[in-house]
């Protein structure tokens, strides 16, 4: 028996709720400066309820070569990696701001 989706009540195959929260949320893309002048990727304003943020926080420090980690809603990766992040972010269907 397929699992059902406790949002929408579809089977997961058909559920369209993880995408349709992507297109909804704007997601932010800056770099912030920490000691020693190291340099950190952040990626903000990504809804924890809708998406799983541990998921993507892994993909992103894939594609990108980096390390990172999750903190408090956001996702942050060493080193500056805006463009990279904003490319692979709309290809996964989220809208992106870059500051």
């Amino acid at each position: 028996m397929a699992e059902i989706c406790p949002v929408c009540g579809l089977p997961k195959e058909l559920c369209m709720c993880e995408e349709i929260a992507r297109e909804q949320q704007t997601v932010r893309i800056s770099i912030d400066s920490r000691r020693y002048g190291k340099t950190v990727t952040v990626i903000d304003g990504i809804d924890e309820n809708d998406i799983d943020i541990n998921d993507l926080a892994k993909k992103l420090k894939n594609r990108c070569a980096a390390g990172g980690t999750c903190k408090d809603g956001r996702i942050e990766l060493q080193g500056d990696h805006k463009k990279k992040v904003k490319a692979v972010l709309e290809e996964m269907g989220f809208r992106t701001e870059v500051r």
